[in-house]
Parts: structure tokens; C-alpha cells; sequence
């Protein structure tokens, strides 16, 4: 990501959507209720962490094969700790990037999901810092 841009995780206003109950099948069709037994407000279902929690608009396609591509929107939340195989935002040498952080024989690494990137190696010496660990992703399917 060469620009990031940050929205943090506000509450204006509770928007609730209708929530069916039953599970939908990715396997064969079943018939669908026609009828929702609750709402989901998304602040509640994407927000764990209102203060610690940021909207950000990803640019690039080095995690195309982790499914976030470019437009996509990334929830980060800055307070979980970040755990082996995470997807982070980090900042290297100045410059934001959404990668994951993965960690073999005591060395921490950040791995594209797209071939066509290296992989990273953090070092001491280089400026290095865990932005935040995103949570989830959210792109259009049109």
C-alpha cells in the first residue's frame, strides 16, 4: 500500500440489518426462510475495540491470493497482538503495507500472498513496526 488511508471506527449511528438464523449452504440449495429473526448492527459484529479500531482501503495486489485486492477494506485493530500467520498492517521503512507475518526458526518474516513479491525478512536494523492486525475484509463481489 503506497498511500493508506485511515477511517477510524465511529458509531454515528446503529445500522441494523435483518439477520436470518439458519445457515446458508454453500453446497446444495435449500429453501430460504422468509422471515429474519434478528438484526446485525456491523459496528457491533466488525468493532471489538472501538478506540483501537481503523477502516483502511488497500492498494496493490500482494495479498491477492488471501483474497484482499485493491479497493478492498481492511478493519485493523490496533489492541490484538499479533500471533503467527496473522495478517498485519505494518509500517517498513516509513512505508505502510498489509502483509503476513509469519515466524520460522526464531525469525519473523512478511509474506506476500502473491508470488510475483518477495518475502520479507525483519531485521534489527531495519525500521520496523506492527501497525495492526487486521480482522477482517471486506470487498464487492460485482
Amino acid at each position: 500500500m503506497n498511500s493508506l488511508f485511515t477511517f477510524p471506527a465511529r458509531d454515528p449511528k446503529s445500522l441494523n440489518i435483518p439477520l436470518y438464523c439458519d445457515l446458508i449452504k454453500a453446497g446444495f440449495p435449500s429453501p430460504a426462510d422468509d422471515y429474519s429473526d434478528s438484526s446485525l448492527d456491523f459496528n457491533e459484529y466488525l468493532v471489538k475495540n472501538k478506540a483501537a479500531t481503523f477502516v483502511v482501503r488497500v492498494q496493490g495486489d500482494s495479498m491477492s491470493g488471501a483474497g484482499i485486492n485493491t479497493g478492498d477494506l481492511l478493519v485493523v485493530d490496533r489492541s490484538v497482538k499479533p500471533a503467527n500467520n496473522s495478517i498485519i498492517v505494518a509500517i517498513v521503512s516509513g512505508e505502510f503495507t498489509v502483509k503476513r507475518l509469519t515466524k520460522e526458526l526464531g525469525r519473523y518474516y512478511l509474506c506476500p500472498e502473491n508470488p510475483d513479491y518477495p518475502v520479507i525478512e525483519i531485521s534489527e536494523e531495519m525500521e520496523f513496526q506492527v501497525w495492526g492486525v487486521v480482522t477482517y475484509a471486506i470487498h464487492s463481489l460485482l
